[in-house]
């Protein structure tokens, strides 16, 4: 990986040398820690929608109609 962006170099200068590690170390970590965020906020997403959909399959299997919504003149109940 050749990474161009001098920002990015300050950075990882920067981390390595205020925890005392290799700039090469300090990105690793760095973007392993980031992956982990990451992949945790993913699963708490998919825990959420299981509980979503698991609340859906419990509600009546039937469709509302357009006299459930509407009253005899139209007008939405």
């Amino acid at each position: 990986m050749n990474i161009k962006d001098p920002r990015v170099h300050e950075l990882a200068n920067e981390l390595a040398a205020l925890r005392g590690l290799s700039a090469t170390r300090a990105v690793r970590e760095a973007l392993e820690h980031e992956l982990e965020r990451v992949r945790r906020a993913v699963e708490v997403d998919v825990s959420k929608l299981a509980a979503l959909q698991a609340r859906a399959a419990q509600t009546s299997d039937r469709w509302l109609t357009d006299a459930d919504l509407y009253d005899d003149a139209g007008l939405p109940r």
